[in-house]
């Protein structure tokens, strides 16, 4: 978990929540708007892996943060079989893979902002987009396969990848539009749907986040 940051997010988050599975090192990025909604998420994270890819969850390790050393997460874990770790304390570097890997997130999203010239408060698609982009590009060390080919079994497409931040052109369908009005709404292009095949596009003309595939 890092954060508070100095910024909300556009939807009033101020912390990551970061998992990294140990054998892939594939990536999930997970957005809080308080620090006590740790273990709610992680809840719905198990699950969903265990929906969607039909893996179990047999360890977990993290620091001695009260929002991971608590009586909510001992009984999860006692109850679902998980047996959890904890590094030693003040000894980051036994959870190394994942202090590393915030660290990098954050880079990268700084990188995307400062590139970009976009406010600080959309640290959160930034941070997004970069965990999206390292899962499908970055190469696990010692193999030939991206950490999404190794946790997917199969070979990422990237030919839809497009440069965070520059503008585009969104398909309005939603409004009645009469015979001269303008049929797209200018956006920013700002990441990609973790819940279908589409990008996602902060609408200048609404200020809200969209998701579109025109």
């Amino acid at each position: 978990l890092f954060g508070p940051t100095q910024v909300h997010s556009i939807n009033h988050s101020k912390y990551v929540f970061v998992i990294v599975d140990d054998y892939s090192r594939y990536t999930w990025t997970l957005f809080l708007k308080h620090k006590s909604d740790t273990f709610e998420m992680f809840k719905i994270f198990a699950k969903r892996i265990k929906t969607s890819t039909d893996l179990k969850i047999k360890n977990i390790r993290s620091d001695h943060g009260g929002e991971f050393e608590n009586e909510l997460f001992t009984n999860f874990c006692n109850k679902k079989g998980i047996i959890h770790n904890f590094s030693f304390p003040r000894t980051p570097q036994q959870n190394g893979v994942v202090e590393r890997k915030n660290r990098t997130l954050q880079e990268c999203a700084r990188t995307l902002l400062n590139s970009s010239d976009l406010p600080k408060n959309f640290w959160a698609e930034a941070v997004a987009t970069a965990c999206y982009v390292l899962n499908r590009v970055t190469l696990r060390p010692m193999t030939k396969h991206t950490c999404y080919e190794m946790f997917y079994k199969r070979k990422p497409k990237i030919t839809y990848f497009r440069i965070f931040g520059s503008k585009c052109f969104i398909l309005n369908t939603k409004d009645n539009l009469g015979n001269f009005d303008a049929k797209a709404d200018e956006g920013i292009f700002i990441g990609y749907s973790d819940r279908s095949k589409a990008y996602q596009i902060f609408n200048k003309r609404t200020n809200l986040i969209e998701e579109s595939l025109h």
